[in-house]
């Protein structure tokens, strides 16, 4: 996908959103190896303060004289300190853009799935040409390490943020044929509740770290009492195993 916005000066770098896969370097694409290797300038999200999960997934593909721009992003429910983070992203990514330079923005998982990369698209799309390329998502990683399809023939698939209100989270539970618990976190007990509320629990599974070294795959059952960021809940309410 290619987007030109606004009216782009004729020297001005083109920004790459570039999507990594949920955690295992071999789940980089092709097109997003090419790509980093090579970068002349490389942005990439970090925790504030801590490690980046989107840099380790590409580190033996950046070129060692690669220009590094670091956004730390603080992991806090107040958004305004994020944003903060975005705005001055943009600004370092801004300068090479304008100087002629090409920059390769990476993003753990889809760019455009959660991912950290939307909210530099959102600053920068009317300035400068922008390409996406996708990548493999940490709900259809999770899926295959279950093993669990998704959805098939005409099934509704549907994706709820953990934190939702209860409320809306059990309307979800009754009326879609397979969903997808995100952003499980600290909301796991109270999910796990709603899920045994809505007779479901032997229908869920638990899924932590998918690909990455630490990973759990669990039934929802004998999920731990403290999730990570990084885990989720897969529900199939009614799948014929032979479709």
């Amino acid at each position: 996908m290619s987007e030109t916005g606004g009216i782009p000066g004729a020297m001005s770098g083109t920004l790459y959103g570039v999507g990594l896969g949920p955690g295992d370097p071999d789940l980089i694409t092709r097109r997003a190896a090419r790509l980093i290797e090579g970068a002349n300038v490389v942005a990439w999200p970090g925790l504030a303060g801590g490690d980046s999960l989107a840099r380790a997934i590409a580190a033996d593909l950046i070129p060692a004289d690669a220009r590094e721009i670091r956004m730390d992003v603080p992991m806090t429910t107040d958004r305004a300190p994020a944003q903060a983070a975005y705005d001055a992203g943009a600004a370092a990514i801004t300068a090479a853009l304008e100087g002629g330079e090409d920059v390769v923005c990476l993003c753990e998982g889809d760019p455009f799935f959660y991912g950290s990369f939307m909210y530099l698209h959102a600053r920068l799309r009317h300035r400068f040409r922008i390409e996406i390329v996708p990548g493999v998502t940490s709900l259809t990683a999770c899926a295959a390490r279950v093993p669990m399809p998704l959805a098939a023939r005409n099934e509704v698939l549907t994706i709820l943020p953990g934190p939702l209100p209860d409320d809306a989270l059990r309307k979800h539970l009754r009326a879609a044929d397979t969903l997808v618990l995100m952003k499980v976190g600290r909301h796991l007990p109270r999910l796990r509740r709603l899920v045994a509320e809505a007779g479901l629990t032997d229908r869920a599974h638990y899924v932590e770290r998918a690909t990455l070294g630490a990973e759990r795959v669990l039934p929802l059952s004998r999920a731990p009492e403290i999730a990570p960021y990084f885990s989720m809940i897969l529900i199939a309410k009614g799948a014929d195993p032979w479709l």
